[in-house]
């Protein structure tokens, strides 16, 4: 299966490993990758989608019109990136004349955008593609005697219509049975279907709210789970999660939040046997408590 990656802005900006630990992990389950080159920022929906319609299509339509050269699908990290592409090819296919107003745009590049190249995000691609079977059975190491909690992408659920693709995005599964597939016990919990908080306008604009209804949900993961390790599939739910932690942890005064944070390709990747300082060498919540626990297969937990 060829899929063409789409990293976005933040993962390689940013959270390097990450992108390393995607590139280095879906090529060992059979999938082959082709890089999105020459592609510009989604944009997020803090950006053009919110004031600007033709642009955002425009951006899009450059966007998909790489992946549509390539041949296949893009796949997407980021629930913003993914969500924004997933959004706009929509409005594309089903508007025949932003679809022409964007290709008239285009035009002086050299190229044209059809919507024929879908948006996938790499969890799904994962889940619905691959299985979690296929996964559990290419492992060199494994998750067995660690507890995680999943946080699922809020772009990946809602509006789940047009980019859901849980059979109920009330009671999702996928990232729970791919996280379990490493071999780790998944804790559930009162608040697990709660956004991380981090989404752009929310921290902006109301800050001490944001780190609220953050706390809020990282107190029912502490109170409620056994978790070692929280598991999440968005580049802002991975960089807000480990933030706010610190950011808690001043305003109570000790060290109450300290639940490492990974993204699922990095815990994927860990487990194909990659080693720690190519895909999960950055951090702001320390992991050494995670990974001095990986079980190489064959032995005891």
């Amino acid at each position: 299966m060829r899929l063409c990656f789409f990293p976005g802005c933040n993962t390689p900006a940013i959270r390097p490993d990450v992108e390393r630990a995607i590139r280095a992990s879906l090529p060992v389950l059979g999938i082959d990758l082709v890089s999105a080159d020459h592609y510009a920022c989604c944009p997020a929906f803090g950006a053009f989608p919110s004031c600007d319609e033709e642009a955002w299509m425009a951006t899009s339509g450059w966007n998909l019109s790489i992946a549509e050269a390539n041949g296949c699908d893009f796949v997407v990290q980021c629930g913003s990136c993914y969500s924004v592409l997933r959004m706009a090819r929509e409005h594309l296919m089903h508007d025949a004349g932003k679809m022409a107003r964007v290709n008239e745009l285009l035009e002086p590049s050299g190229r044209k955008v059809t919507g024929e190249s879908r948006v996938r995000h790499v969890s799904e691609v994962l889940y619905r593609e691959i299985g979690p079977e296929k996964i559990a059975s290419s492992l060199k190491r494994s998750l067995q005697g660690l507890h995680g909690i999943v946080q699922y992408p809020c772009h990946t659920l809602f509006p789940s219509e047009v980019v859901g693709f849980e059979d109920s995005a009330r009671a999702p599964k996928g990232m729970r049975q791919l996280v379990e597939a490493l071999g780790a016990t998944v804790d559930g919990y009162s608040r697990e279907l709660q956004c991380c908080g981090g989404a752009g306008g929310f921290m902006k604009s109301t800050p001490e709210q944001a780190v609220e209804f953050a706390q809020a949900k990282l107190d029912a993961i502490l109170d409620e789970t056994r978790a070692d390790f929280i598991a999440v599939s968005c580049i802002t739910c991975l960089m807000h999660m480990e933030n706010v932690q610190n950011t808690l942890n001043r305003k109570v005064g000790e060290e109450r939040y300290r639940i490492p944070v990974f993204d699922y390709n990095q815990l994927l990747a860990l487990c194909l046997g990659f080693e720690a300082k190519e895909v999960s060498a950055i951090c702001n919540v320390p992991r050494d408590a995670v990974l001095g626990r990986l079980v190489p297969l064959g032995s005891s937990a």
